[in-house]
């Protein structure tokens, strides 16, 4: 068998070499700065993030409104390198701004701007328009309405809205990208994220001060509450409610007005600027004043432009609120609050407080004038007491003793003794006329609260004259003055009555005085008392007033002035009567005497 011999084995071709490829050391650099520039950017944003974070932790570091919108302006201009910031507050009615915080001008430059922006222009197209605004050229957008003098040059612009819940509270404005060119998306955003936390900022500092305002004016309240109480003289205690509430309203001017016996009103108290210029001044009977009366609040945005208020001087004031003090149903009186003229006018706050504040203040003056009709109460029970026992006892004594005196000088035969007991019996009279005028002024109130009587101004004018005196006059009446005396003879006799005490009260030195009024004379032709029995005066004159003074002091001198006695005269003769002086008693003192006829 024959084989065939197998082929040989093939050879397997030998492997290539290995090769690496070969890397470009461009590509590596392009690699690295890649990377780099990756790091980098990573590195800016977490800087970034931890500047708007630092940012976000300084607005909301205090509950000042004022320093926290400067924070946010100033952080705002940190986190987009912005050479110039501004937050502007939108006004009440959304036309404008009401205020303007900024950051990067100067003092001096902005003295040298002038006034602050009022919301026109670019300004203003973000109050139309609450939405974010980026303008890379300020001057060239149709919006702009160009700059002040003196004001730096800006290009670059970003605003953006700042919300308060639902509300748009104002606008922030950065300008003028440092290093040039404008500002990024990223600025865009990262100013958005701090709008957004300044928000909740503001809301809070709005919070905490509206609650300092409301407890300011509830510690007000408490202060007029607790002089009502404390003091019995409630016109102390209205001069602290009108001072308390201009101080918190922050006006220029508080008042209170009280209603006048024929149904008007008059300023009673006043506190801060031109004050002593409205106290006591009728307030004029106006729409205003009806309303007021009726118990409804007024808010006045202008005075000046509001003639019907009838005050003069209300010309100078702007922003007024007028309020009803109301308790029980009844207007006790009103609170006004003014400022002056181009102030702030008062927000819906302010107005809600202030009426708080009136009704407290009403409140507390129903309470005290309780508490003082209690007291006077009672002491009238006890004045009535007393003028029953001097009448029942005093004067009936004192008529007795009068009548034995009289008996007495009947029966005595020594013409001095006579003379004694009758002048006795004299004295017993004018006492008795003394105890009866202090019996009517214990039976009436002297403080305003009875009718304003030619009795009790008359009274009134002796106690005011005690003070000058050193003492206190005595007066009696004779008749029914209050019924027979008309009120202009009335004006002329208080007049005649203070010019005589106060010439005694100057000249003259004297350690008793009497006034007696009597309104049972008759005078003749001359104005003098006729003499005699009441049917011949009656006969003889015409039916009158006899004043009279008497003072046991030095006396008029021979040749001394008569320029007091000529005025009393020339009231005394336009009235039908007359006015002259004599010694007094015993030669000692004087006696001046006015009449007039009815």
């Amino acid at each position: 068998m024959v084989t065939t011999p197998p082929d040989p084995p093939e050879e397997s071709p030998e492997p290539a070499p290995h090769r690496v490829p070969e890397i470009s050391s461009l590509g590596l650099d392009t690699l690295v700065t890649e990377v780099a520039e990756r790091l980098q950017s990573a590195a800016a944003v977490t800087d970034r993030m931890q500047r708007l974070l630092e940012a976000v932790v300084s607005v909301g570091a205090g509950l000042d409104l004022h320093a926290t919108l400067e924070r946010i302006a100033s952080g705002a201009a940190e986190l987009v390198d912005a050479r110039y910031a501004a937050l502007g507050v939108i006004s009440a009615d959304g036309a404008g701004l009401s205020d303007f915080i900024h950051v990067g001008i100067d003092a001096q430059t902005a003295g040298a701007i002038g006034a602050l922006p009022s919301g026109r222009g670019i300004l203003g197209a973000l109050i139309d328009r609450p939405e974010p605004l980026h303008l890379d050229d300020l001057a060239s957008d149709p919006r702009s309405t160009g700059f002040p003098p003196h004001h730096p040059a800006m290009s670059s612009f970003l605003g953006e809205p700042i919300r308060v819940r639902d509300e748009v509270f104002g606008n922030l404005y950065l300008t003028e990208k440092q290093g040039g060119g404008g500002f990024t998306p990223e600025d865009a955003m990262v100013v958005h994220a701090l709008a957004a936390a300044a928000g909740v900022a503001i809301e809070n500092s709005r919070l905490y001060e509206a609650g300092l305002r409301r407890e300011r004016w509830i510690a007000g309240a408490a202060a007029v509450t607790t002089a009502l109480l404390s003091t019995e003289e409630a016109h102390a205690a209205l001069a602290v409610a009108a001072a308390q509430v201009r101080e918190l309203a922050d006006a220029a001017l508080g008042i209170i007005v009280l209603p006048t016996a024929d149904g008007g009103l008059r300023v009673s108290h006043a506190s801060g600027e031109v004050a002593e210029l409205v106290v006591g001044e009728l307030v004029p009977s106006t729409e205003y004043s009806g309303r007021l009366l009726a118990g409804e609040s007024i808010f006045i945005e202008d005075m000046s432009a509001e003639p019907r208020v009838g005050l003069p001087i209300a010309r100078d004031f702007g922003p007024a609120m007028a309020l009803p003090m109301v308790a029980a149903g009844r207007v006790l009186g009103g609170l006004g609050v003014w400022r002056r003229r181009g102030a702030r006018p008062f927000s819906e706050a302010e107005k809600q407080l202030a009426q708080t504040f009136a009704s407290q203040a009403a409140l507390a003056l129903r309470l005290a004038e309780g508490q003082r009709d209690q007291q006077r109460l009672a002491v009238f029970q006890d004045r009535d007491r007393i003028a029953r026992d001097l009448h029942d006892l005093v004067i009936q004594r004192l008529f007795a003793t009068g009548m034995m005196l009289e008996s007495a000088a009947r029966r005595a035969v020594v013409p001095e003794v006579k003379e004694r007991l009758a002048t006795a019996v004299d004295e017993l009279d004018a006492t008795i006329q003394e105890v009866r005028t202090t019996i009517y002024a214990l039976q009436h109130d002297d403080h305003g609260d009875e009718p304003d009587t030619v009795r009790t101004r008359i009274l009134r004018e002796g106690s005011q004259a005690a003070a000058a005196l050193g003492f206190k006059p005595s007066v009696t009446f004779t008749g029914p003055v209050e019924s027979l005396i008309s009120e202009l003879t009335a004006r002329q006799l208080l007049a005649a009555v203070r010019e005589m005490l106060s010439n005694t009260a100057r000249h003259a030195r004297a350690s008793r005085v009497g006034v007696e009024v009597d309104a049972t004379v008759h005078l003749d032709e001359r104005g003098h008392p006729v003499p005699g029995d009441p049917d011949r005066r009656e006969r003889a004159g015409r039916p009158g007033v006899l004043l009279t003074v008497t003072d046991d002091g030095v006396g008029i001198p021979e040749g001394g002035r008569r320029s007091g006695l000529a005025n009393l005269r020339r009231r005394a003769e336009n009235l039908g009567g007359d006015a002259w002086h004599e010694p007094g008693p015993d030669r000692r003192g004087t006696r001046v005497r006015w009449s007039a006829r009815f």
